[in-house]
Order: structure tokens, then C-alpha cells, then sequence
């Protein structure tokens, strides 16, 4: 719909944000979650819905993404593959092709391996259940597609909505910091965790910090990882070490997802590059040999929170914005991913049947598809931290005979792997594969 008197666009960077007489959705933050919903609603949909994603950051950010990797799981591939996306990383997608687990104290000689998948664990389609993918390149990708697209890049952020009270018409108008606003039938909010529209909205969030911190870094070293994964359970929080692609001073890399106690990372990463070095090869699995460090390491706090709604009058809450968990099991992304693709998919049906894609009946639908899974993820990440982030024998005990007996049940680890890879259940049709 056109713009109101005294409405500008401002800052589009690239895109057609005027383009459609038709709906407009807005997204309310650049990041990957964000710009994978704006692509899939630009593919679908073309000129019918202007689609625009405001975030001050854009194109990029600096330090935005800071050496952090993730482990996209097959239904996020099935979708960036549906999108076009994952054809442009090529060899930038490293295959998971197996996971050792290992729990031990920082200090002991020898660290037992309790739980291994290997082929088992991939997906029904033959391909691996998890590729590491390191986030510039992914960001990178699914900006240029969204350019070529026409969805409207804009660099502004959106403070708050107007016209979003009960009875609300055909439209809000999302307003930037400086005053500047346009109208949309539908506002996204993946703007973070301490997302400004969600608190504006009155939206609830229900959670909790932790004592621990999250560091993330790239290591490269001197032997081939073959796409096997690692994560040690110490007793401050697990050590992951992820298999990225090729490449570096050493010929080979890794990511590593480091959950230490908040109150000994300023000692931990205090020193100099050496030091800190000394310190993750303490942890680091011997099998990769020489190490030296790459990128970061960057260390964040760790939180869980849900919010009480994942929607509001004319508003979504996507990714972060709706939910943060414990990065124990690598699942933040797909949540997101996974958000994306269900709301997609709701704003499709609703528009396909010439009916207001921000209509709370979409809204709802959307809610129904997320909530479940998004509580359920929540819950089992907060309880396995609880469960291994400690030194307590009898839980030790408990654990390792119970990683165990997982070990030698085929059923039982293609459960949880299925679980992880976001193949059970009804999923959304881009999670599927299925071009919307």
C-alpha cells in the first residue's frame, strides 16, 4: 500500500520497497533468521508483497557475526536448499560426519567416550544430519539473494508501531528512531533477545540467566578433522569442537562453542594470545594436533527466555525475539530457521486466499506451529545443562551409564538424532524442501 502523508522510505539501500500496490511486510532486524523470511515471502510472492528488512547494521556489521559458526541441521539445509542459498556456500558447508561425546573432569589423563553417531544419525535422504556453516558467508549469501530478490534493504531500525491497538485497520505504521515511518499489514520483530518491539508490544518474556558465558572461536590445526565433531562435558559446561571447512595457516579449522563460569572467563581470556591459547588447548581434543588461533574468541553471557506470546497486533516475534536457549545441543539457529518457515508459510495461505496476512487468524496459526517445539527444545537444553554443568558423582554416574546404554540402542540414538536434525514431526514445507 502506498505510503501516508509525511511517510518516507529513507535509507533503502537496495530493493523495490515501493514496488507493490499490494501488502507490505516489514522485518525488524538483519539477521539470518530475518533475511531467510524475507526471501522465502519475496520469492513467493513478487511484486504482490513489498517486503522490506530494516536493521541499522546493514549490509553487514561490523563484528556482527565475529567468528561464530553454526550447525545447521537437515531441515534448515532442505530449506536454504529450497531457496536457493545453499548452492552459493558450496564448499563453505562442512559435513557433520560423526559426533564423539566424551565426560571427564578438566584434569583427567583420559576421557572416556560414552555416546558416538556416525552414518546412522543422517537424515532419510542419505545426506548428513548436521553441515557446520559459518555465519558470514551464510549472512553474505542470503543478502545478495535478497537483493536480487527485491526485498528492500533499510538502514534503520523501527523503534515503535502506531495504529497497533484493538480494532487496528488494514495496516500499522512501524516508525524509525528518527521519526520517519511507513505502514505494513505485518510488522516482524527479529530483533534479539531484548527485542524493543516485543517489550513495546507488552509481550511477556519469562526466563532466566545463567552462571555461564558462551565463547566462540576459530582454531585451525594441522591434522584433518574428516567432519568429525567433539563435545566434552566438563564439569563448568561442554566443550564443542566443530568441523568447518578447509583452509588457514594450518590447512585445516574448527569451531569451538566453549561454556565456561561466568566468573572465571575474565581470568580465562585475560592474558595474551598464548595464554589463551594454552588455555583451549587444555581442553581441545589431542587427535587434531598443532593449534593456533584464528578468530576470537568472543564471549557472551547465556540466558534461556521465552516469550509469554509469540505474537501481537500486526506483529510477529521471530528467532531470538521469541526464545533463547542454552547452545548445549547447536539448536538456536534452527529455531529460527524454523520460525521463518512456519511463518512463511502462514502469510502465504492467508495471502494466496486474498485474505490479510497480518491477521490475527494468521498470527495464531503461526503461534500454534512454533510454541510447542520452541517449549520442548527449551526445556530439554535447560535440563541437559543442569544435567552435566556440574560435578556432582551420583549425577556423573547417572549420565555416563545413561549416554551409555544410548550408545548401544540404534532406536533410541535415532530418536534423539532425529530430534536434532528437525526431521520429526509436521514440519513447514520449506523445512521440507518444498518451495512454497
Amino acid at each position: 500500500m502506498g505510503a501516508a502523508a509525511g511517510e518516507t522510505q529513507g535509507s533503502v539501500m537496495s530493493g523495490a520497497s515501493g514496488r507493490s500496490g499490494g501488502r507490505k511486510l516489514i522485518v525488524a532486524g538483519g539477521g539470518i533468521p530475518g533475511l531467510t523470511l524475507a526471501l522465502a515471502l519475496a520469492q513467493a510472492h513478487g511484486p504482490a508483497l513489498a517486503v522490506a528488512v530494516h536493521d541499522p547494521a546493514l549490509p553487514a556489521g561490523a563484528g556482527r557475526h565475529r567468528g561464530r559458526a553454526y550447525a545447521v541441521a537437515a531441515g534448515g539445509r532442505r530449506m536454504l536448499a529450497a531457496l536457493g542459498i545453499w548452492e552459493r556456500l558450496g564448499a563453505a558447508a562442512e559435513p557433520i560426519t560423526e559426533m564423539v561425546i566424551s565426560d571427564s573432569r578438566l584434569a583427567d589423563p583420559v576421557r572416556p567416550v560414552f555416546l558416538t553417531f556416525g552414518r546412522e544419525a543422517d537424515a532419510e535422504d542419505g545426506t548428513p544430519f548436521a553441515h557446520m556453516v559459518e555465519a558470514e558467508p551464510l549472512a553474505a549469501a542470503l543478502l545478495d539473494a535478497c537483493r536480487e530478490a527485491g526485498v528492500a534493504l533499510v538502514a534503520r531500525g523501527i523503534a515503535r508501531l502506531e495504529g497497533a491497538g484493538e480494532g487496528a485497520g488494514d495496516g500499522v505504521r512501524a516508525v524509525a528512531p528518527d521519526g520517519t515511518a511507513e505502514t505494513a499489514s505485518l510488522v516482524v520483530a527479529a530483533d534479539g533477545a531484548r527485542s524493543r518491539l516485543r517489550e513495546a508490544a507488552g509481550i511477556g518474556w519469562v526466563g532466566w540467566s545463567y552462571p555461564q558465558s558462551g565463547i566462540v572461536a576459530t582454531i585451525g590445526h594441522d591434522r584433518p578433522h574428516a567432519g568429525r565433531a567433539y563435545e566434552h562435558f566438563l564439569p563448568s559446561g561442554p566443550f564443542a569442537v566443530l568441523p568447518l571447512a578447509d583452509g588457514g595457516a594450518l590447512g585445516h579449522r574448527s569451531s569451538i562453542v566453549w561454556t565456561e563460569r561466568s566468573r572465571d572467563v575474565p581470568a580465562l581470556l585475560g592474558g595474551d594470545a598464548a595464554e589463551v591459547l594454552a588455555e583451549i588447548e587444555r581442553r581441545f581434543t589431542p587427535e587434531l594436533g598443532r593449534l593456533c588461533l584464528e578468530a576470537g574468541p568472543h564471549a557472551y553471557p547465556l540466558s534461556f527466555g521465552i516469550a509469554r506470546r509469540f505474537r501481537g497486533t500486526r506483529l510477529a516475534l521471530l528467532g531470538d525475539a521469541a526464545h533463547v536457549i542454552h547452545p548445549i545441543a547447536g539448536q538456536g539457529l534452527n529455531l529460527g530457521l524454523a520460525d521463518a518457515a512456519a511463518l512463511a508459510e502462514a502469510v502465504t495461505g492467508a495471502l494466496r486466499l486474498g485474505l490479510d496476512p497480518g491477521s490475527d487468524a494468521v498470527l495464531q496459526e503461526y503461534e500454534r506451529a512454533r510454541r510447542f517445539d520452541t517449549l520442548a527444545m527449551g526445556a530439554a537444553t535447560d535440563g541437559l545443562n543442569r544435567l552435566f554443568s556440574n560435578d556432582a558423582l551420583p549425577l556423573r554416574l547417572a549420565r555416563d551409564l545413561g549416554l551409555g546404554l544410548v550408545d548401544r540402542m540404534p532406536v533410541l540414538k535415532r530418536f534423539f538424532i532425529g530430534e536434532a536434525a528437525a526431521s520429526r514431526g509436521a514440519q513447514p514445507r520449506l523445512m521440507r524442501g518444498e518451495r512454497l
